[in-house]
């Protein structure tokens, strides 16, 4: 019996997308054991911190994996951002514009199984802004991102979360 991952494409996509799923659900439950030991503030705390550094490397893996240049801007971003972990669970949106890229999460697997066990949504509007300022910059350190919703912020019915990226003169 063969247990490496599979070579047919389809049957490797679903490996990954279990493997995604698996990682995603690792976060929850490491989360919630520090909240429920140290409270949602330490916990928020120490999220930061673990984003801050898995964000970077993240990024760097994406960027070599695309062959995304050094400084690409909003466009290698753009790229990146399909990239990650998180395209594969959730639903999102990428927009690119003239001088910004927006991006939103449509629908995000985290809150949504938040509300089918009836519970509030997750405030990760302070841990969104370090992961994804961490991912940006590590795409191209001129990057800035601005958060334009995210929770605690009252949720707009058409999305969970939305940010604005845009390139720093430098």
């Amino acid at each position: 019996m063969n247990d490496r991952p599979p070579r047919d494409p389809e049957v490797a996509s679903l490996w990954l997308e279990d493997a995604a799923k698996l990682w995603l659900a690792h976060d929850g439950l490491w989360f919630q054991e520090v909240e429920k030991r140290l409270g949602l503030e330490a916990a928020i705390a120490m999220d930061k911190e673990a984003w801050a550094r898995f964000s970077p490397l993240e990024a760097a893996r994406i960027k070599a994996r695309l062959g995304l240049p050094e400084r690409g801007g909003l466009d290698a971003l753009a790229r990146a951002l399909r990239g990650r972990l998180y395209a594969i669970l959730n639903e999102d949106d990428v927009r690119l514009e003239k001088d910004r890229l927006l991006y939103t999460m449509v629908a995000c697997r985290v809150q949504e199984a938040r509300r089918r066990k009836g519970l509030d949504d997750f405030p990760c509007k302070e841990v969104g802004i370090v992961e994804y300022d961490s991912f940006a910059r590590a795409i191209d350190p001129r990057l800035r991102v601005r958060c334009l919703s995210c929770p605690p912020d009252p949720r707009s019915e058409a999305y969970y979360c939305s940010w604005e990226f845009t390139l720093a003169d430098q």
